[in-house]
């Protein structure tokens, strides 16, 4: 490994190494009660809410699905899925995150299952039941995409073996979640969100300029057929394109109804300080989502102009061209020491897309299994201190399935996510 590796490889670590220092400082303050530990005592202010809500979110789908599906099939599939999303994420915020959030604390719910049964006087929570089956069944698979996402960044850059790089970013996740629940959770969404932004701005503007300016990458793009067509699909593998018909628009514009049935997210609404800064968060939340969403579709592109320009390989596969960002900040590392900190910084931020969604996804998914099944539904009278333990260990035992589920190198991160997203968008129907 050479010294650019090993410097951006300490940058990594750094980052890594700052997640747990957070859970850490959180294990006191967020592990008093079950309550603490998965709802944090309902104490997120406007901007954590709205950040750590759209981190918990934008997984590893943001900066390697996304730019892979764009690198590879243009903008007809990738585009209408942002424009979903947007709309979705909005709306969410717009009709669900108030309620929630009054409607919650009135009947004491701090878990999305027993939200319903309480909410709709469900004695035998026979919906808790469905609800914490559905986040367990759905979450394993999303979770399993972040941890997928970890290998092969260290994999494609550094050139580690694949499980064992998922291995330790799963272990990291596991450390801070366990330690600090809901705040660490929150905190360490919000600090990952803001790496995520510098990443997504630091790698356009440098892959932009090294592709000789947004008009080049433009007459690229045009030089495939159907590849900036909303209407029509390309694949570059091929140079074949087809009809993007009004079927095709409308399930992938379904996308968006993924967040009214969204666990972490809806928790967050939960975690509000109070009703009345939902309005700000929405407002902070909308316009991050969509300015991060376009910039990550235009790396993809950018990145396939970069590809026929031999200045980084060609993918041949939507799988394989998630690594595109990764082999951008490959090319920057080029460029200096500072270039070398500044790719590994950019790196992290893929790190982070990674982390700020699995964690509260095993967060979720804990509290589905220790307070809805057995506390709820089951009726286990344990001590404090036994509940506790019983949280923390079912966030592991959910982490160790979910590592199961991602140990195929050759798994798609964007078809993952699809698979989850869409199982999740049937709490609508609850």
């Amino acid at each position: 490994m050479g010294s650019s590796q090993i410097i951006m490889a300490i940058v990594m670590f750094i980052y890594l190494a700052a997640m747990v220092v957070i859970g850490i400082y959180y294990s006191k303050a967020g592990s008093s009660s079950t309550k603490d530990f998965y709802l944090g005592g309902r104490k997120l202010g406007p901007l954590v809410t709205a950040m750590s809500a759209e981190a918990s979110d934008m997984s590893s789908y943001l900066l390697m699905g996304l730019p892979g599906l764009a690198y590879f099939s243009g903008v007809a599939d990738v585009g209408w899925t942002i424009i979903g999303l947007a709309a979705g994420t909005y709306l969410n915020w717009l009709f669900v995150a108030k309620r929630l959030r009054v409607y919650s604390e009135e009947i004491d719910a701090y878990t999305l299952p027993s939200f319903f049964s309480k909410r709709y006087g469900d004695d035998k929570n026979i919906l808790a039941l469905i609800a914490a089956i559905i986040i367990i069944i759905f979450f394993i698979p999303y979770t399993a995409s972040g941890f997928a996402a970890v290998g092969k960044l260290f994999n494609s850059l550094f050139g580690f073996d694949y499980t064992i790089s998922m291995l330790v970013g799963a272990a990291v996740i596991i450390v801070y979640t366990i330690l600090g629940g809901f705040l660490a959770v929150s905190t360490t969404d919000l600090i990952q969100s803001i790496v995520m932004t510098i990443s997504l701005l630091i790698v356009l503007g440098f892959s932009v300029n090294l592709a000789g300016g947004a008009g080049n990458v433009v007459a690229v793009g045009n030089s495939v057929d159907g590849y900036l067509n909303f209407f029509r699909t390309a694949n570059v593998a091929t140079g074949e394109s087809g009809p993007y018909g009004f079927f095709s628009v409308v399930s992938t514009l379904a996308w968006g109804l993924g967040y009214f049935g969204m666990p972490h997210i809806l928790l967050r609404f939960m975690g509000a300080k109070d009703a009345s800064s939902i309005k700000t968060s929405r407002r902070i939340a909308s316009v991050w989502v969509v300015i991060s969403m376009s910039i990550a579709v235009c790396i993809g592109i950018t990145g396939y102009a970069l590809s026929r320009g031999n200045l980084i390989e060609t993918f041949g596969t939507s799988s394989a061209a998630e690594a595109v960002i990764v082999k951008i900040a490959d090319l920057l590392s080029n460029h200096g020491v500072f270039a070398i900190i500044v790719a590994g910084l950019v790196l992290s931020g893929i790190l982070a897309a990674t982390m700020s969604t699995a964690d509260s996804q095993l967060l979720a998914a804990s509290s589905s299994i220790s307070e809805d099944i057995l506390g709820s539904v089951f009726k286990f009278k344990l001590s404090k201190k036994a509940t506790m333990r019983i949280a923390r260990v079912t966030v592991i035992v959910i982490a160790l399935i979910a590592v199961i589920f991602a140990r195929d190198p050759n798994s798609s991160i964007f078809g993952i996510v699809s698979f989850a997203w869409a199982g999740l968008e049937q709490h609508l129907h609850l």
